[in-house]
Formats: C-alpha cells, structure tokens, sequence
C-alpha cells in the first residue's frame, strides 16, 4: 500500500465535503495510505498572495514544513491548494532570501522548511502511482454507457505546476474510461470556470459556466466530472442562477471524479458525499444502477 501524507485543504471539509468523502472512502480499496497533516491550516488560498506576498508564502510553508518532516510526498485533492503549496515551494527554492525570512518567522514556532518535499495532486496519483489500468481491475460496477464531460479547470494543468497538456489534457480521460465511462469530446475542458470572480464579476462568471454546459451537453455529456472544488461548486451549485439569468434549463449533475470512481467501486453514494450535490446525480445513478431498464427504455 503507498503512503502519502494527505492535506486535505479547507473545502473538501466545507463547500466542498462530497470531495473529502469522496477521497477518503476510496484510498483503501486503491491501495492508497492517505495520513492527514496533524495540524495543517489554510494554504492561504490563491488571492491573499495579491495581498502580501511574504503573509501568504509563510502561512504555506508552515504546512511545507509539517509535511516535510515526515519524509512522504504531500497530496492534496484540491487545485488551488495544489497551485498555492506549489508557488510557495518554488519561490522559496528560487529566493534563498525569501527562504531565509520565512524561517526566520517559522522559527517562531520552532519549525524551519528545506525545500525537500515533492507537492502533488491527487489527480496525478491516480494516474501516474496507482495507474488506470489497476484501477480498471478493482472495478465492480463498471459505468459502461454513461457519457462523461471531464472537466480539469485552469489549475490542474497550468504550468508551472500542471501534469498534463495545459490545453489537451488525457489524465481525466483515463479515469474516466477505467471505470468503463465513456470521456466525450470535450474541447472546453481546461477553460476557466470563472473560479471566484462568480462573487465580484457574478455575469461574467455565469456567462463562462453557460459556455461550459452548453459545450458538454452539446457533444453527450449525461454528466460533467471534475477534481476541482471550486469548479465543482460553480457548475453545480450555480446552475439554477445560469438558468434564470439566461433563460436556459440546465439540470447536469457535475460529480467530483473521486465520487464517480467510487460509484464503480460500487461504493454507496451517501458515503461519497453525493447528498451534497447540489444538481440531483438522481438521473445518472438510475442508469448506473438499472442499466438494463435504461437501455430498454430508450
């Protein structure tokens, strides 16, 4: 079984708990040791590097520094966090200054970071540690039939960071047909989301989540799959706000891929934080579930 040190970051424990279920319910039938960092704290998030740059990489690298004393690489399911540990990390390890005020505050706390810990996704994980083709084989409930957007978002893919194509990427895809899914074509599958511009730029935003749902449906999708919290909460839980704002009737349920994997591990969906969803995935479980009726049916 691989052993990780696991950071779960603040939204799959709050706007994001289907996530952080979803994760945790999956890692043992995978053969993955998830051990949460004892005592970890925000990242600080994506803007408050706008704010104060020195703040903001400090407030990193104390989970930096937790996490490298224990000697495994550091997992997050979250794009952002992903984003933000990965800037610090590389900004102190190209800033020997910077390097040196920041333990200079960590010192405080009797911490001090080396630079020696590797960050990664839990995306790349799956499909560069544990493999598709393994996860192919520990499948029960093959999805067979269901029609899949994978939807990466900006940040999984982006360099510096990204472990894929920054416009092509494949990782997704690969989940998604392991469980027996079918990755539809896909073409806005890195574009953003309008991430948290939804609160400052609300039209904006909406009108970039339009695009999304309307490339997705218009090419099959029966459902929209997607690692990012924050992509997973503008897509699901803004649809209705779509809808009124431009007239349309959206009704696509958008699943953490982590809850899709854990549906063909036939894993109950309550467990995997489905009841979180704010779209009903009532559709798609129906035909997970009753796939002979489905066919029959239509």
């Amino acid at each position: 079984m691989k052993e990780y040190t696991y950071y779960p970051g603040c939204s799959a424990e709050a706007t994001a708990k289907g996530l952080g279920l979803s994760v945790e319910v999956i890692a043992k039938p995978l053969d993955m040791k998830l051990i949460e960092l004892e005592g970890w704290t925000c990242c600080g998030s994506t803007p408050y590097d706008a704010l104060n740059e020195l703040e903001s990489i400090v407030v990193a690298a104390r989970n930096l520094a937790l996490a490298e004393k224990k000697g495994r690489d550091l997992v997050t399911p979250c794009s952002a966090c992903y984003i933000t540990l990965n800037k610090a990390n590389i900004r102190l390890e190209d800033h020997p200054h910077l390097m040196a005020q920041v333990n200079e505050a960590l010192a405080v706390i009797n911490l001090e970071y080396h630079g020696n810990l590797r960050i990664r996704h839990l995306v790349d994980v799956l499909v560069n540690d544990i493999t598709p083709e393994v996860i192919a084989t520990k499948i029960k409930r093959p999805l067979h039939g269901l029609k899949v957007a994978p939807y990466y978002g900006c940040q999984l893919v982006r360099p510096h960071f990204g472990t894929d194509d920054t416009e092509f990427p494949q990782s997704l895809d690969r989940l998604v047909e392991c469980v027996g899914a079918e990755a539809v074509y896909f073409p806005l599958k890195a574009r953003c989301c309008g991430a948290s511009l939804i609160i400052s730029e609300e039209k904006l935003a909406l009108n970039l989540i339009r695009k999304l749902l309307d490339n997705a449906l218009e090419n099959g999708a029966q459902c929209i799959a997607t690692p990012c919290p924050l992509c997973q909460t503008n897509l699901d839980a803004y649809q209705s706000r779509v809808n009124s704002t431009f007239k349309t009737h959206y009704k696509l349920p958008v699943f953490f891929i982590t809850q899709l994997i854990g549906l063909a591990l036939e894993i109950d969906p309550i467990p995997l934080g489905l009841n979180t969803n704010i779209v009903s995935p009532k559709e798609v479980l129906n035909y997970i579930y009753n796939p002979i009726t489905h066919s029959t049916t239509h």
